[in-house]
């Protein structure tokens, strides 16, 4: 077993003053629950979303774009078919895909179209325990989007996905854990509140996407990914009373973040 390094704030400091330099542009093919939310997201932390869906514009944009996420969350026929389009857009120019695998283990339709993805070569992978365990082919079964495993069970599922299909892999839960196959980051933080607004794991994938298109090191990069919006998490929770005050607090956390407050 590969043994974590403590991630921490100061060493996502520069890789979040890239990600304001660069601006990535984002092109989401997320999920209608949170597709508000995580423009929301990107917007506040100077990216650029964007959310093309038809299938005759995917694979354009995704050129175009910096990066790409593909999240699974309510999959249909046609969606899946505009997702991998889009992929192979992004492939064909060489510019990374993120794949959020969102359920994978509990249902069949989205379970056997993310194994085909793989093929594909995803730069990152982001996650809940039960979902990276569940790609991996590992016997889980999934309570939908609720993980149910601790982020530290599926650390061996995470370097396994990596060695096999190339992707850095982020477990998130309580503590993060991201991974290349060889080496394993520790990132603290956080906020219970976190789990209870919509959509906070389906826009830390599209932040995942953005920072995973940012040049270097991209096991710091994604990192630095959680780590933004782990201690975003925790300055809004520090002055919300409750989830209703929390999500705009969090949205306010990630604009003001900077390579000072990072320090």
């Amino acid at each position: 077993m590969i043994q974590p390094h403590l991630f921490t704030a100061p060493q996502a400091a520069t890789s979040l003053t890239l990600f304001r330099h660069t601006a990535p542009l984002v092109h989401c093919l997320t999920n209608d629950v949170v597709q508000t939310f995580t423009a929301n997201v990107l917007l506040a932390l100077g990216a650029s979303p964007a959310m093309v869906i038809e299938p005759q514009e995917a694979a354009e944009f995704s050129a175009i774009a910096d990066g790409v996420l593909i999240n699974v969350g309510t999959l249909t026929a046609a969606r899946s078919e505009a997702m991998l389009i889009a992929v192979k857009g992004a492939n064909k120019v060489g510019h990374p895909w993120t794949l959020d695998p969102v359920a994978v283990g509990a249902l069949t339709f989205r379970t056997d179209f993310c194994q085909r993805l793989l093929e594909h070569r995803p730069a990152a992978i982001r996650g809940n325990a039960s979902e990276i365990m569940a790609l991996a082919r590992q016997a889980v079964a999934g309570r939908g989007v609720d993980s149910l495993h601790s982020s530290a069970a599926a650390l061996e599922a995470a370097r396994l996905l990596a060695q096999t299909c190339g992707a850095s892999v982020a477990v998130t839960g309580e503590v993060d854990y991201v991974t290349d196959g060889q080496r394993l980051l520790e990132i603290p933080g956080g906020s219970a509140l976190m789990t209870r607004v919509v959509g906070t794991g389906c826009a830390l994938s599209a932040v995942v996407a953005g920072f995973s298109a940012l040049p270097g090191d991209r096991l710091t990069h994604i990192a630095s990914a959680c780590r933004v919006m782990s201690l975003a998490g925790e300055r809004a929770a520090s002055a919300a009373a409750g989830p209703g005050s929390f999500e705009p607090l969090f949205l306010d956390a990630l604009y003001g973040l900077d390579a000072e407050v990072m320090v």
